[in-house]
């Protein structure tokens, strides 16, 4: 089974350090990176932006964290 919010824990850590990567050295490659993670949380998160999704994956973990969320997904 796929644990989701080991999965959305990774890409938002992976968006909020690329976004600090590329707003420090304005790298093209760290750009396209973010691209691809902001687009990985919005599939995952069944949103259309990145801020959406980083508000609800951020919802999600405090929720897991919690105990009011399943670890597992089916």
């Amino acid at each position: 089974m796929l644990m989701a919010h080991l999965v959305l824990k990774n890409l938002v850590e992976q968006y909020e350090e690329l976004r600090a990567l590329h707003a420090e050295t304005g790298s093209a490659a760290a750009r396209r990176r973010m691209d691809d993670v902001a687009y990985s949380l919005c599939v995952s998160t069944g949103t259309g932006s990145v801020d959406a999704a980083l508000a609800v994956a951020r919802f999600r973990l405090r929720r897991v964290s919690a105990g009011s969320e399943p670890l597992l997904a089916a």
